[in-house]
């Protein structure tokens, strides 16, 4: 049912990771974020990649605006009550830009945001090729962001890919550096093993967010583990797109060679299942009652 975003939702994942590891699917449209919520997710994590590949079908490489990105953020927050997080790239610019990103996304509803050191227009974390910026300008983003923020409890992720470039030591130094600068949260991009994993964990003593995406850098790794290893949030960022776009791949090849769905009528959601997810009922109800006065 379309609503409000929820109050305080930075608060209530504070709350939440308090508890224990949060598991967060990955979205990219407010529908796929309506999906996570009714399948049980208690938080869900919105990804900058597979928002532009879903929104603009171009590769993650900065052409998406922070009007797009916040855009989706708020109709994803108007149907999912639950935390959200979303992928804000670099800021969208340097450090004023970095304000009008914390402005626009928490007006969005979101519970909080990460922001990362790369040099735009960045790449995918889990390629080479990668460059960083300059340790004291991200403090200096870090900084902005921070005093951009309405409700303390909205939620600022530093997150550093400098793993793939200056090493784990230089990686974790920036980490340090980025919570003195004041950071809620750190999320080192590109780690390689459950051992880097641990060492991050030892050195910062803030909570960490984990990466679990796939065909990358990273092993696959369960929650439960990250949870053993004192990782407070986990995604799977773009694990749903890969399986829609399979799926969708899938079935256009079989209708251009079939010229009929039939074979798929029991892989889809029927008609009754998808009004379900999308609350109809619920609607069609309020009218009503609306009309009753």
């Amino acid at each position: 049912m379309i609503q409000a975003p929820i109050d305080r939702p930075g608060q209530k994942l504070r709350d939440m990771m308090s508890r224990g590891t949060v598991v967060m699917p990955g979205a990219f449209s407010a529908l796929s974020a309506l999906a996570a919520y009714k399948q049980g997710a208690q938080a869900v994590y919105l990804s900058g990649g597979a928002i532009t590949n879903n929104l603009v079908g171009v590769p993650d490489i900065a052409l998406v605006s922070l009007e797009e990105m916040s855009g989706t953020a708020a109709r994803a927050c108007q149907v999912a009550p639950v935390p959200v997080i979303c992928d804000a790239d670099t800021g969208f610019g340097e450090v004023w830009n970095v304000v009008r990103t914390v402005i626009e996304m928490e007006r969005a509803g979101l519970a909080g945001i990460h922001l990362e050191d790369q040099v735009s227009p960045k790449r995918c974390g889990h390629l080479d090729g990668k460059d960083v910026i300059p340790r004291q300008q991200m403090e200096a983003k870090l900084r902005a962001a921070v005093s951009a923020k309405r409700d303390p409890s909205f939620i600022i992720i530093a997150r550093t890919d400098a793993r793939g470039v200056e090493g784990m030591e230089g990686a974790m130094d920036r980490a340090k550096a980025y919570v003195q600068a004041g950071a809620d949260a750190i999320f080192p991009e590109g780690l390689q093993s459950e051992a880097e994993f641990e060492a991050f964990r030892q050195a910062v003593d803030v909570p960490l967010l984990a990466n679990m995406t796939e065909f990358g850098k990273t092993p696959l790794i369960p929650a439960s583990r990250f949870g053993e290893l004192g990782y407070q949030m986990v995604i799977f960022p773009v694990t749903a797109l890969r399986v829609m776009l399979r799926a969708v791949e899938d079935f256009y090849a079989e209708l251009l060679a079939t010229g009929t769905q039939a074979g798929w009528m029991d892989k889809m959601r029927t008609r009754a299942e998808l009004y379900a997810t999308v609350d109809y009922d619920s609607f069609t109800r309020q009218d009503a009652e609306w009309s009753q006065g």
